[in-house]
Parts: C-alpha cells; structure tokens; sequence
C-alpha cells in the first residue's frame, strides 16, 4: 500500500514538473490545479489510466512501436495524458488539467516519463534497501 501511495505522490511530482517547465517554454499551454488534493486526483487518475489502458494500447499498437524502433511510445504516452485530461475534465473539473494540443502533450509526457523514472529509482529503490 505505501508503494501505491509513493507511487501516486511521483505521479503528482512527476504531472507538477512537467507543468511547469513547459509553461516556461510554452506560457499557458498545459496548466495543472494548485490545489493538492485534486493534483493528487490527477496523479491516481493517470496511473490508473497507464496501468490498465495502456497496456491494451501497447498490445494493439505493437507493430506500429516495431516499425517506428519504439518512437510511437511518444504518441501512446501523449494519448494516455490526453485521455487522463478528458476523465479529470469530465468527472472532477474542468481547470484540474489541461493540455493546449498533442504536440505539447507530447513534450509533457516526455518530462513526465523522465522525472517518474527518476523518482521512482531514487524513492522506490532506496525504500526497499
């Protein structure tokens, strides 16, 4: 249970991070809630979104990942942050996430991919020592 817990807090670390340095590039293009407890919200939503849909996806669309040597895996991780938007904006609110357009969605889950994974080695890594 404390590694679901870790790992939903590395997803809001992870959504949070990838918010803010494309908002310094692309001002007002992906915007996330302040409010920690709707952050944390998202966080669930989208693990949940990448541990059950994604896999369907990966499955599906593996003969797109062989043929593009695995860049498609942005695409896929585009689209799993795009259909999280939608769940948050239709079930919790409106303003919780909102990601301007694909090619910026593509740039946020590239960070996101990229600070998860970090996190998780530190964090989870040094938990189970």
């Amino acid at each position: 249970m404390r590694t679901f817990a870790l790992r939903v807090i590395i997803n809001a670390a992870a959504l949070w991070v990838a918010a803010y340095v494309v908002n310094l590039v692309f001002p007002g293009e992906f915007s996330l809630t302040d409010r920690v407890p709707d952050l944390l919200l998202v966080a669930l939503i989208f693990g949940v979104v990448n541990a059950l849909i994604r896999p369907v996806v990966k499955f599906f669309t593996c003969p797109l990942q062989i043929i593009t040597l695995g860049l498609f895996t942005f695409v896929l991780n585009a689209a799993m942050l795009l259909l999280t938007q939608r769940i948050v904006q239709q079930y919790i609110s409106p303003e919780a996430i909102v990601v301007g357009n694909f090619p910026i969605a593509i740039l946020a889950s590239i960070i996101i991919s990229i600070v998860s994974t970090l996190l998780s080695t530190v964090m989870i890594e040094e938990k189970q020592k």
